[in-house]
């Protein structure tokens, strides 16, 4: 198997919900259910690969009070290296609703600092040589994202495959959030990401079409992969073909972090040397269990699960 790698955003998570109607300022509301599990881009991807026995390595930063300490002893000896920034750990509130969607309310904590002096320390590229690296948080790490281009360039020279799935900006699919993609993904030779991030960044209304015309901005052989939520998701291979996966009918507790589960499973199969198709429905079927599950759970479904569906 192929050496795997996660770049990116660890946080905390504080889950609370559901909630419905949206409560009235200065009023309380009491939900059902709460948890307090690492979060962010990279950690839930890490997560997900962590579930299903995958090897990894992954390179992040906490800050310096007691949910620091939590999320490094969360990870064990990956954390061993990750830096300790004099700012609080990013938080994120996210709140339920009853149709799977969800509310975030996220401080900016410690992710803007992580560095690339940073990643170097956690990462061997020579180890990591024709493996792949999962880049996220784009958006979030303010001082690695100036550094991408040095980044891009340290992956080429270990022949590590960057994939980019670079979240929601906060500020929205502005023109220049747009163009900084479209020069990542040049960069790239996989691109994660969902179908209104794909339609946004390449202008056209259609998913399949959209995949196409990022691909046409990426280097020979990328692969394009378009996730769709309940309708599966699809991709354009590298050698330019089409494949389509629908999504199992699961009834759905928590959709948090569902596109991060994803992207551990389609690159833990594409890791394995799966063909494209098994990559999509590892990723899918991942995803699936992981958002119908509490708590959640990432392998196959256990019988008396199954009988329960």
């Amino acid at each position: 198997m192929k050496p795997l790698a996660v770049i990116g955003n660890v946080n905390i998570d504080l889950i609370l919900g559901p909630a419905e109607p949206w409560p009235k300022a200065g009023t309380e509301i009491i939900v059902d259910h709460d948890e307090l599990r690492v979060g962010g881009q990279a950690g839930n991807t890490a997560l997900a690969w962590e579930g299903l026995g995958i090897h990894y390595e992954i390179a992040a930063n906490v800050g310096s009070d007691q949910f620091g300490r939590w999320l490094s002893e969360a990870f064990g000896t990956r954390s061993s290296k990750w830096p300790v920034r004099p700012e609080g750990t990013t938080l994120s509130v996210g709140i339920t609703h009853p149709d799977g969607e969800r509310t975030f309310f996220t401080t900016r904590g410690h992710l803007p600092r992580l560095t690339l002096a940073d990643v170097h320390a956690v990462l061997d590229g020579t180890k990591l040589s024709g493996g792949y690296a999962l880049l996220c948080g784009a958006f979030l790490t303010d001082d690695l994202t100036r550094d991408y281009e040095a980044l891009f360039d340290w992956a080429d020279r270990h022949r590590i495959t960057v994939a980019l799935d670079t979240g929601w900006p906060l500020d929205g699919w502005t023109e220049k959030n747009c163009n900084s993609t479209r020069h990542w993904l040049s960069r790239c030779g996989i691109a994660l990401m969902n179908e209104v991030e794909t339609t946004t960044l390449a202008g056209v209304d259609d998913p399949v079409q959209a995949a196409s015309a990022l691909r046409s901005h990426m280097p020979d052989g990328a692969i394009v992969v378009v996730k769709r939520g309940p309708e599966g998701a699809i991709a354009i291979g590298a050698d330019g073909s089409l494949v389509s996966v629908a999504a199992p009918r699961v009834t759905v507790v928590d959709t948090i972090g569902a596109g991060d589960v994803f992207n551990a499973g389609f690159l833990a199969a594409l890791a394995r040397g799966e063909p494209l198709a098994a990559c999509i429905s590892a990723g899918t079927a991942v995803a699936s269990r992981a958002i119908s599950t509490l708590p959640r759970s990432y392998g196959p479904a256990k019988a008396s699960e199954e009988a329960v569906r």
